[in-house]
């Protein structure tokens, strides 16, 4: 293997949005350096399946509802 290929590899913590924090190994910083996570699995709806949300941009939603309001017979 050649010297100076490969990025430094070492322990770093890791602090979840709920404060809990591990350990990993990682190329992020240097050894010792804290991550400080803004999204993780256990706040994020893709990994929860929360809240989604439509963003109506040009009114395309709506033209889109009017369209087939009485399509389903609700």
């Amino acid at each position: 293997m050649k010297k100076e290929t490969h990025p430094d590899y070492h322990f770093i913590t890791v602090v979840m949005t709920d404060g809990t924090t591990f350990k990993t190994r990682s190329t992020y910083g240097a050894e010792g350096d804290t991550l400080q996570l803004e999204i993780d699995p256990t706040s994020h709806p893709a990994w929860t399946g929360g809240g989604q949300h439509l963003l109506d941009t040009g009114g395309r939603v709506g033209r889109f509802n009017k369209k087939f309001e009485g399509f389903l017979g609700s």
